[in-house]
């Protein structure tokens, strides 16, 4: 099963729309995750990340909503 993780944006690298990259954290964490799908996301936002790509950018309480579930099922 493929699980898709809410994390802020604290950073953003590269300005083309192929290549732009973020820092994006998850709790502790932080992982690098392509923007190529979310032209325009912005530090600070709070992003779905699947397999290293954001997918979705989401409200701070959808973002704090779906960690709740997931910490629900571990």
């Amino acid at each position: 099963m493929c699980l898709a993780v809410p994390g802020q944006i604290i950073s953003i690298e590269g300005e083309d729309a192929f290549t732009r990259s973020a820092q994006v954290r998850f709790g502790d964490a932080v992982r690098e995750a392509s923007l190529a799908f979310l032209p325009e996301a912005s530090e600070g936002d709070y992003v779905l990340v699947h397999a290293g790509v954001a997918i979705s950018i989401l409200c701070e309480e959808a973002a704090a909503r779906t960690l709740g579930y997931l910490e629900k099922i571990q």
